[in-house]
């Protein structure tokens, strides 16, 4: 990605993506709030304070040189998908993703163990950011995001954002049956764990899907929100707790 004003606070996107193409999720710290929700929190829906959580989303829009303030979602684990415009001034649209093609149009999404996802294409000229939990990733919430972009699949960059790691994202068996229905070879992405429940690889469903929409330039997927407190908020570690955001932009 280009140059952004940044710092240790931030987590930028390893991937080749344009010049002019602005991608990262914040991390945990570097923020204002306190106790659970220690420091950076940007969402406001977790109960914490309403006047640290406005001063960590301005903190965000300085440290970052954010040319508009972001979109910011109310996530539903669904499949919607909302297109950012100029003088777009809707108040938490209910979606779980944001898609634009216009410059200095901030996509963001708000995650603490769920998959961020960022995409762009080659050309720089399209971007969208998604909300990727097993729920909405089953749904097919990064297919619906594909439908949004006019470039060729083969154009398209993804970046997986922080999630909770493979080895620590236990779930049930009725959530390898809903990728199961869509993909035999979801099974490769559950194993046992040592007391044989059964675990979920969230990054690899990720590129299952994708590959299978056609899109292989897939980079990320090397953290783990759960078990990397010290970087990342994580709600299976504690339920009362903040959020990162996950954010895009063309830079103009």
């Amino acid at each position: 990605m280009g140059e952004m004003n940044s710092s240790q606070h931030v987590l930028p996107a390893d991937w080749p993506a344009p010049e002019n193409i602005r991608a990262c999720t914040t991390l945990r710290t570097g923020g204002v709030s306190f106790n659970t929700f220690e420091s950076w929190n940007l969402a406001d829906h977790v109960a914490d304070d309403a006047d640290s959580v406005f001063k960590n989303r301005t903190i965000l829009v300085d440290r970052l040189n954010i040319p508009t303030s972001p979109i910011w979602l109310q996530q539903v684990h669904g499949v919607n998908i909302f297109q950012v415009e100029p003088g777009v001034t809707k108040d938490l649209p209910t979606a779980d993703g944001s898609y634009t093609d216009q410059k200095d149009l901030v996509c963001c999404v708000l995650t603490a163990d769920c998959l961020p996802v960022l995409i762009t294409n080659i050309q720089g000229s399209e971007v969208a950011a998604i909300h990727a939990g097993w729920r909405g990733l089953a749904k097919g919430v990064v297919e619906v995001a594909l439908k949004q972009f006019n470039s060729k699949r083969e154009d398209l960059l993804v970046w997986l954002g922080p999630a909770i790691g493979p080895e620590v994202f236990e779930v049930g068996e009725e959530v390898r049956s809903a990728f199961l229905c869509h993909d035999p070879d979801a099974h490769k992405a559950f194993m046992r764990s040592k007391n044989d429940t059964l675990l979920a690889n969230i990054y690899q469903l990720a590129r299952q899907r994708l590959q299978i929409a056609g899109v292989t330039r897939v980079f990320g997927g090397d953290y783990c929100t759960f078990t990397e407190d010290d970087k990342f908020f994580s709600y299976r570690r504690h339920a009362i707790t903040g959020r990162m955001a996950s954010l895009i932009w063309m830079q103009s």
